[in-house]
């Protein structure tokens, strides 16, 4: 491993806190250690001579230790830390809770042991953790129940609660682990520096993971990417059904809520978001010990139709497909099954097959060069024994190379068997449909790990133009701005119809006559947000009417509310809607992972239709495009019904320079571009709305 290295693998471990008293923490933490660590442990209380039988140290910087496990109340918990960073321990667990999570005075404690952190650079867990297990050397420095069965998966949590309940669950299975971090609070240490220890590490072979949230989301996804081309990353991330907690003013902050920003994270980092817990591991099993398959073609043997027929389901719901057998494999099933079998996938050698058929189907099915991967599916009879079958599957695994998933369906009668696959690395599942979505999690792998990422492209670009605009909103009782703010688009390259905004109708009539053909003019006010709603916008003006339109359109604002401010009017060359597409590019910045952009169907139905894709911004060239590639309503884009296609390397290069816009700004909270207009001829902003924190700026 990287840095962490002697976290996981430390020669002499500290227990600032130790105790022989009953039930205590320190008491349970030295019992584990005691227990399996193969290195030496130090108990550190200035109470005690001894605890457990091993010498005790009055102070954490006589213990020489490598990793200090710290179980002191919260009050005396920093200066501990500080002792040990003074001694030179530069790994600490904080097992100690009343810190952030208890409110102000917690929150303050918890600055603090962040700063000894930063000044003595500890790798520091917690605070309030359940503290961390490394199985190659039997570490155990937790105060939970039970240690964890050896394995290649690498284990986070945010509930310590839940990994002693997984780690209860794992062992009846079988299931083991290599690394167990209980992350706490995220000080410090939080889930994207495991993510890069882990992906270090050659003896971890997949990184799982319960998250209830990411503080630094762009981070996550630069330290996932790297490490998923070579070590899968399965993920439970609860909160699903949380939309965001603050109401958004723009369309794409009506659209992007924090659990799709979640989603969209994960995504481009390369992670697999497991829907339970039950799919987390399904899919983690399978992960870390099967070849990934050549194809997503997928062959079921079984001796029974009607799971056969519910794993076929389960394939058209996957993104895997049913595998279509050469003539010489349907050849060989029409010479060596019974007449009332099925040749075809889902192969039927039916009931009363016995384990020669089974191991010969599978042998067949699994020769077959159409043949991806294999599910066997099995349903108890007399004739069959489910060991020797399970032996038969392992071999046959072993023989083609091709990941393989077993369905033995049962109760007791599996065990012996289940435990055979178990051993060799194929996991058992009850239900068919389990097992096809743990193949296609191999699927899922194998995309990500072929993915080619690249690095955004940097536009010249007039930041400090940009920057005075956004500027603008200082002073102001509002910090939203519309049309009045298209120079800043301009400003990034961005394409904008000609126009001005104008105070008066005198005004207006001079910019009209400067542009050729009738002009569109809207009202411009921060708080008037659907101009169109109040006929704030009027299309198609010839010149010898702009005069009163401008007064009509003031005299509509005042009317619709008062105390408006209106900056005035816009007048705008007229863009024709009918020859191109109108989408929209928006932004909506999540606290985590900062900028999510927003491309889809524009227009006035762009909440109704909810046509969209998302991404974390900087997007490279390859993201953009896959967006315009997204969309349901991508063929409008590339032509349809007899329609010119538009300039889509248009639309790519304005998502990119959206892109780098809210990057290079982190004060723009929201920003809609909409409607984007697309045509055959270029793409052109016709409107603009944003949301500036001023303080950021």
């Amino acid at each position: 491993m990287g840095e962490l290295s002697e976290l996981f693998a430390p020669g002499r471990v500290a227990v600032v806190g130790a105790t022989e008293r009953e039930g205590s923490v320190g008491r349970a933490i030295m019992d584990n250690l005691v227990s399996d660590f193969a290195g030496e442990v130090v108990p550190v209380n200035p109470n005690y001579d001894e605890v457990l039988g091993l010498p005790c140290v009055p102070d954490v910087g006589d213990a020489d230790a490598d990793l200090a496990v710290v179980v002191v109340p919260p009050k005396i918990a920093v200066e501990a830390v500080r002792r040990a960073g003074e001694a030179g321990v530069r790994n600490v667990v904080v097992i100690t809770a009343g810190f952030g999570e208890t409110g102000a005075a917690g929150a303050n404690r918890e600055r603090d042991l962040t700063e000894v952190a930063d000044e003595y650079d500890l790798n520091l867990v917690g605070p309030n953790s359940l503290g961390i297990m490394s199985t190659p050397n039997g570490m155990n420095a937790t105060f939970g129940p039970e240690n964890a069965e050896p394995g290649s998966m690498s284990f986070m949590s945010q509930s310590g609660a839940f990994i002693t309940a997984v780690l209860d669950w794992a062992n009846d299975e079988g299931i083991g682990f290599k690394d167990v971090v209980s992350l706490g609070n995220k000080a410090v240490l939080d889930e994207a520096d495991f993510v890069r220890a882990w992906g270090d590490d050659p003896d971890t072979d997949v990184v799982i993971g319960y998250l209830e949230g990411i503080e630094h989301g762009r981070d996550f996804i630069d330290a996932a990417r790297e490490v998923t081309r070579d070590t899968p990353i399965v993920l439970v991330k609860s909160g699903r059904t949380d939309a965001g907690a603050q109401a958004a003013s723009s369309h794409t902050g009506t659209i992007a809520g924090s659990e799709q920003a979640y989603e969209t994270g994960f995504d481009q980092a390369g992670v697999i978001r497991a829907n339970s817990v039950q799919e987390l591991f399904d899919s983690a099993q399978m992960l870390a010990n099967q070849p990934l398959p050549e194809s997503d073609d997928v062959a079921v043997v079984t001796n029974a139709g009607g799971p056969g027929v519910m794993s076929t389901d389960a394939v058209g719901e996957s993104g895997l497909s049913m595998a279509s057998f050469s003539e010489e494999t349907l050849e060989t099933f029409g010479e060596t099954l019974p007449e009332e079998g099925n040749i075809y996938n889902p192969v039927d050698i039916v009931g009363d097959a016995d384990n020669d058929r089974f191991r010969e189907a599978l042998d067949v099915a699994l020769a077959d060069e159409n043949v991806g991967t294999a599910l066997v599916l099995s349903c108890p009879t007399a004739v069959l024994d489910y060991e020797e079958l399970a032996e038969a599957t392992v071999d046959l695994r072993e023989k083609h190379g091709k990941p393989v998933a077993a369905c033995f369906m049962g109760g007791e009668r599996v065990d012996e068997a289940a435990s055979v696959l178990q051993e060799a690395g194929i996991p058992n599942y009850f239900d068919p449909s389990r097992a096809i979505e743990a193949l296609d999690a191999l699927r899922r792998y194998r995309e990500i790990a072929g993915r080619e990422y690249d690095e955004p492209t940097e536009f010249d670009v007039e930041r400090e133009r940009a920057r005075e605009i956004l500027e603008s909103v200082r002073g102001r009782d509002d910090n939203r701005l519309g049309v009045e703010a298209m120079d800043l688009l301009s400003a990034y390259g961005i394409e904008t119809p000609a126009g001005e905004i104008v105070d008066s109708a005198t005004d207006a009539e001079t910019v009209a006559e400067e542009i050729d053909g009738p002009v569109v003019m809207k009202i411009v006010s921060p708080d008037i947000l659907h101009k169109s709603d109040i006929g704030g916008v009027k299309v198609g003006v010839a010149d010898e009417d702009v005069y009163d339109a401008y007064e009509d359109l003031v005299t509509r604002a005042r009317n619709y509310q008062p105390d408006a401010a209106i900056l005035g009017v816009q007048v705008q060359e007229m863009v024709d809607l009918d020859a191109g597409v109108e989408t929209i590019v928006g932004m909506n910045r999540d606290p985590q992972f900062g900028p999510l952009l927003m491309f889809g169907l524009g227009g006035i139905f762009v909440e109704v239709l909810e046509d969209t894709t998302f991404r974390v911004a900087p997007v490279s060239e390859r993201e953009a495009r896959e967006m315009t590639e997204e969309i349901k309503t991508a063929p409008l884009l590339r032509g349809a019904r007899g329609r010119d296609p538009v300039d889509r390397e248009g639309v790519v290069e304005t998502i990119q320079r959206l892109s780098q816009l809210v990057a290079d700004f982190p004060a723009i909270l929201e920003l809609d571009i909409n409607p984007l207009v697309a045509t055959p001829d270029g793409v052109r902003a016709v409107d603009v709305r944003l949301t500036v924190d001023p303080d950021e700026l």
